[in-house]
């Protein structure tokens, strides 16, 4: 094995997604047979890393995304974790070695084309062997729920609603949302560039414009129905205009760094799975982080409001889900047919990836 080989599986692995596409990882090449992966979260600076998780989410994807694109060389590939106690650093050492006994995983060649749509897609239903290979995709350990009929996503919709008002009216998420878009572009290689943001031209000038201060924000939401436009394009039209809605749950609640990585090593197979099968997927990560912090009583705004606000949120999510407030939610997402997105997030140069 030449280290030609683990470059060349590291520049695979680097499609991997995590959120608002902040590749929290940098990569090194101890030797031969080893990647180390030194990862990091976002939680003292984006509101939705809530304990830093989803960035640990992202980690799992971005090692599957490693085991996936070995195969194709021929390579097994074992991962170990070593973390402090409060997980903001984790170090993930990969063991590759050949395995005559490897195939080429079925979902290699999904890698790089696996996106978000965050724009409307076709409502029909998903086929009985679409929908088994996403519950099949996810594992041992997780269950995959499904939304599918109309009236199941108009209470989703419902849901989604609610949620984008206390993202677009919390103080806290504004700096996140000043910084992740790159406005008046079709790719970016560490943001979210503007066309694949999912509104019309005049409704991202508007926001462009409204997002130079907190100040513009509240203004435009509390006297111009600020929050509405986004809402309608953004959350309440693709709730209703996909084929469904899938959340993942845990059979266990997580323990450890190493459940979240599980988790994402989850989510990865099943948003490569999507692709396989013809479709495309859009995570929906609010409802769900707002009810981490809620039933956790962890308030996350000096707006007292929003706080009540994520309570009622999440008593609303677990009647649509038939939850109770201790059932763990690990993922939720939309998926259905669609074009295929003209616009996404690329990815920062291997280069730039690789710690000094």
């Amino acid at each position: 094995m030449s280290r030609d080989t683990l470059t060349r599986i590291l520049d695979l692995a680097r499609w991997a997604p995590s959120g608002d596409n902040t590749q929290p990882w940098r990569f090194e090449i101890v030797d031969d047979h080893l990647i180390r992966v030194h990862g990091s979260d976002t939680r003292d600076h984006v509101l939705y890393d809530y304990g830093g998780h989803p960035s640990h989410i992202s980690h799992g994807a971005l090692l599957e995304t490693i085991r996936i694109a070995a195969s194709g060389f021929g390579l097994t590939a074992h991962w170990t974790i070593s973390s402090g106690a409060d997980d903001r650093s984790p170090t993930y050492d990969v063991s590759l070695a050949p395995d005559p006994a490897v195939v080429r995983d079925p979902l290699f060649d999904c890698i790089e084309r696996r996106t978000v749509q965050r724009r409307p897609m076709q409502t029909t239903p998903l086929t009985g062997t679409q929908r088994q290979a996403l519950t099949d995709a996810a594992g041992d350990g997780f269950r995959v729920q499904w939304f599918e009929s109309r009236r199941d996503r108009m209470k989703v919709a419902g849901l989604l609603w609610a949620s984008a008002k206390i993202r677009l009216t919390c103080p806290e998420a504004y700096p996140v949302h000043k910084e992740i878009i790159e406005w008046r572009a079709r790719y970016s290689k560490d943001r979210i560039p503007e066309q694949a943001v999912g509104v019309d031209p005049a409704t991202a000038r508007l926001m462009e414009w409204a997002m130079q201060s907190w100040g513009r924000v509240a203004f435009f939401n509390r006297y111009l129905l600020g929050t509405v436009a986004p809402r309608i394009q953004l959350d309440l039209l693709p709730a209703l205009l996909c084929a469904a809605h899938l959340l993942v749950r845990p059979q266990q609640p997580a323990a450890g760094l190493a459940d979240w990585v599980q988790l994402g090593s989850a989510v990865q197979r099943i948003w490569l799975t999507a692709t396989q099968q013809g479709l495309h997927l859009q995570p929906q990560m609010t409802p769900v982080i707002f009810r981490w912090y809620a039933r956790a009583g962890r308030r996350f705004s000096t707006e007292p409001a929003l706080f009540e606000q994520a309570l009622s949120l999440s008593g609303d999510f677990e009647r649509i889900a038939g939850a109770t407030p201790t059932d763990d939610f690990g993922f939720f997402a939309r998926v259905g047919v669609s074009p295929v997105p003209q616009s996404r997030s690329i990815r920062q140069d291997l280069a730039a990836l690789m710690k000094a």
